[in-house]
């Protein structure tokens, strides 16, 4: 890749950009905020200011020979993903990028009992949040279609390391299924995922639909009581199920009870990508006192 724009250059796209940065490639990353602007201009990137919300707060840019990272979060509410709509409207015809990674999510599957999820498993979203995701998905390919750009869609895990691990949950003492009644849930350290994106850019063919976990997959339960251990704090109490509808937020609820188990053998073998961190305690350890210098930073 000679140039790449990241769309909503946060958490993961920052550690894109480094990247690409440190293999010569031009980068230019697209942010929501003047002063995260600045911050990446201080390192050296080329940054435009957006809010994403509205199509004509998208400036209109040249993304001739650009591959394009689109790593923006839905907006809360509804089951489209506006976002992403408005961007692809500002993209010029005559200035198409080379081609689009879209960040998506494993939440536009369906599935519990510990059901094992490939790429080609039903996309029938239980929340709103996997329905806005999949409308992302169907807005990408849409215009890949109609104007000839490939499109490579990454269906993403749990995302967690530095500055990422639930302090607050654990800090705050927010209840746990117990272990037996706990499914299956998959996550994807932060560096592999943005080397994962790098190589679907890459290695990826119009059309593509890939995966991504550690294929490491455990509890919810499991993966809070390692991270407490990790940070040295008490492990959180836990609940049964039937308790757990009465206490828990109905987004903490979701995830606890969402239970399957994501099949990564395509982004193995097809993007032949070798995982630094291959499972959670690899993971956590590299982690653990990262997230508590970040914390003790912000306090």
């Amino acid at each position: 890749m000679q140039k790449v724009l990241i769309a909503g250059c946060g958490y993961i796209g920052e550690r894109i950009a480094q990247l690409c940065q440190e293999s010569g490639t031009d980068v230019t990353c697209m942010v929501r905020s003047p002063e995260h602007a600045l911050r990446l201009s201080a390192a050296g990137l080329l940054t435009v200011v957006s809010t994403f919300d509205e199509q004509s707060a998208n400036p209109e840019l040249n993304f001739s020979g650009n591959a394009i990272f689109y790593l923006v979060p839905p907006p809360g509410g509804g089951v489209s993903d506006s976002r992403a709509r408005n961007f692809i409207a500002r993209i010029p015809e005559a200035k198409k990028p080379e081609k689009i990674v879209y960040m998506s999510a494993t939440s536009v599957y369906s599935g519990s009992g510990g059901t094992v999820i490939t790429e080609e498993s039903p996309t029938c979203p239980d929340s709103a949040m996997g329905k806005r995701r999949l409308d992302a998905e169907t807005a990408f390919r849409e215009y890949g279609a109609i104007h000839n750009v490939p499109i490579i869609i990454l269906r993403v895990s749990g995302i967690y390391g530095p500055g990422r691990l639930p302090l607050m949950q654990i800090n705050q003492g927010q209840p746990l299924l117990l272990e037996e009644e706990s499914g299956p849930s998959n996550r994807i350290h932060a560096d592999d995922l943005a080397a994962v994106c790098i190589a679907a850019a890459e290695r990826g063919k119009d059309g593509d639909i890939f995966n991504i976990s550690d294929g490491q997959p455990s509890s919810m339960t499991t993966y809070f009581n390692a991270c407490a251990d990790a940070l040295g704090y008490p492990r959180q109490p836990l609940v049964t199920l039937e308790e757990a509808r009465r206490v828990m937020s109905p987004l903490m609820f979701s995830y606890v009870n969402s239970s399957h188990i994501i099949d990564n053998r395509r982004m193995r073998e097809c993007l032949r990508v070798t995982l630094r961190y291959a499972n959670l305690t690899e993971g956590l350890s590299a982690s653990a006192l990262s997230t508590i210098q970040l914390q003790q930073e912000k306090d």
